[in-house]
């Protein structure tokens, strides 16, 4: 739904270097998006660089929070890192779905049902100052981290679904 949602808006987003990632990648700029080739497991110094760039350049990045392999729904450091680094906030949302499908996989993969509605949440930006002590970055990480939860269980209860962990 993001995808979809975000379209032909220039955005950067970071895919995994894989075989799957290369579909994902072949599919997303159809919709007009930029792809840095990395994740938390292989590559990501080489995607953070390119995410850097493009944040230098104006342009919006974006990436699944939970990595390429989980666990699902736990915010990986990276968001926290490109912000530290770029001076650039990061912006939390959800989409949820009123009616779909979910695959078995790690991340319970969900594929919308025809017609159904969506809510986009979007939450407060959290910004990081580019000098942070360690401890600074920890609390950052945890907003990231609470924010993403909260937007996604208001996303279920919306819709009377109970929160999925």
């Amino acid at each position: 739904m993001a995808t979809y949602y975000f379209r032909h808006r220039g955005i950067v987003v970071m895919i995994s270097n894989n075989r799957d990632g290369e579909y994902i990648a072949r599919v997303i700029q159809g919709f007009g998006y930029g792809v840095a080739r990395g994740s938390s497991t292989r590559g990501s110094h080489g995607a953070t660089v390119e995410i850097l760039r493009a944040l230098k350049a104006k342009k919006d990045v974006g990436f699944a929070m939970d990595g390429p392999r989980g666990p699902r729904y736990i915010a990986k450091p990276g968001a926290a890192y490109v912000a530290l680094k770029s001076g650039n906030p990061v912006l939390p949302f959800n989409i949820s779905v009123e009616k779909k499908w979910v695959v078995r996989s790690w991340d319970h993969f969900m594929v919308p049902k025809p017609f159904s509605r969506t809510l986009i949440l979007i939450g407060e930006p959290i910004y990081i100052q580019a000098d942070a002590p360690e401890e600074e970055i920890q609390r950052m990480e945890r907003q990231i981290q609470s924010s993403l939860d909260e937007l996604r269980d208001r996303g279920d209860a919306f819709w009377g679904a109970a929160p999925d962990r």
